[in-house]
């Protein structure tokens, strides 16, 4: 099992990523959203003049706010500075639309983003927008396609894993609570695969799933402050996606959040409709705003995080390894991040 970081991309926090290969970590993956973070490309260009093994890439870029021959180009600019350890994750982009207020690719645009975005990773020609495309000067140093730049493609239900089982080289996940879920993962996967005649090899496409984890200390509750103040973030950006799917789809919240669902709907409709796309994304996955940290409940905390002791939490992983989950990557609170980062490569790395 390898284990990554999913960082808020920070143009002054580089150090971070530097700290996580000293540890040992597989993969640094920059989250891309303009209205919330630093540019993802700027600050892996960074990350890879500063690193020299770490895999480095997008995590996930969006689709909906660049064309994709403009992602292409971007992913291709760090793989000239960092070859063979550059990756590009990719996927629909909630958090990064909504925020701006506007909608993510649905999944015919989605896919069609995607089947487009697979031949300019390697330098070839592909149509968008109904017009052949391609770099015309990739052979003087300003992109690089010749090292391979694998594709990983979000996907959290049926149609958008059947979606990176026919155009991806790994699926990024929501976390998997257990081997039985990554099972029917990997139905989805290979569903979506064998419709365009396509195997997949579970020993080399790569899956991975979003979380973080934070390792209890002898006698520690789930809802201590401390653990709080290490996964709380990741919580309450479950809890933002569930209201976002609910407002816009209908969708019915998980049943982890049942408990709080009232209160919480009630409090961010206070919130004028026109400001409210903002509020709802407020210290995405790096803060927890104050009105919103009696939300974090163990249910709340336990649906998007792993906790446990360092024994349960290899256990666990261990567990996901057998079942196909090759990486996890986690995603701490901001102040705690170095904390977490340390506690992890001490207990898991290279232990599971």
């Amino acid at each position: 099992m390898e284990i990554g970081i999913c960082v808020a991309s920070h143009i002054g926090d580089i150090g971070y990523i530097e700290r996580a290969e000293a540890l040992g970590y597989s993969h640094a993956w920059l989250a891309d959203s303009q209205m919330l973070w630093s540019d993802c490309y700027a600050t892996l260009a960074l990350a890879a003049t500063r690193t020299k093994r770490i895999h480095l890439g997008t995590g996930v870029a969006v689709t909906g706010t660049r064309p994709a021959p403009v992602n292409a180009a971007g992913i291709a600019t760090i793989n000239a500075i960092a070859p063979g350890r550059t990756f590009f994750g990719v996927g629909a982009g909630n958090t990064a639309m909504r925020v701006m207020g506007k909608a993510p690719h649905r999944l015919k645009e989605y896919e069609a983003y995607l089947a487009a975005m697979r031949p300019l990773l390697q330098g070839k020609e592909a149509m968008w927008e109904g017009k052949p495309i391609r770099h015309v000067m990739p052979d003087r140093g300003f992109v690089n396609f010749e090292t391979t730049i694998p594709m990983y493609v979000s996907g959290f239900g049926p149609k958008s894993l059947a979606i990176a089982g026919k155009l991806g080289d790994g699926a990024v996940i929501a976390a998997a609570a257990h081997p039985a879920a990554m099972s029917s993962i990997w139905h989805m996967i290979e569903t979506g695969a064998r419709e365009v005649g396509r195997e997949i090899d579970r020993s080399t496409f790569k899956t991975t799933a979003l979380t973080t984890i934070v390792i209890l200390k002898d006698g520690e509750a789930v809802d201590s402050d401390r653990v709080k103040s290490q996964c709380g973030a990741m919580a309450m950006a479950a809890v933002h996606y569930a209201y976002d799917q609910w407002r816009n789809f209908g969708f019915q919240p998980p049943n982890a959040l049942a408990g709080i669902w009232q209160d919480y709907t009630r409090m961010i409709e206070k919130v004028p409709e026109d400001g409210r796309h903002q509020r709802i994304h407020a210290g995405h996955n790096c803060w927890v705003l104050p009105e919103e940290e009696k939300f974090l409940t163990p249910e709340v905390m336990q649906a998007s995080s792993m906790i446990g002791t360092a024994a349960q939490l290899r256990e666990r992983l261990a567990g996901l390894a057998a079942s196909g989950l090759h990486q996890v990557m986690i995603l701490p609170n901001f102040d705690t991040r170095f904390d977490v980062l340390e506690d992890v490569a001490r207990e898991l790395i290279g232990k599971t």
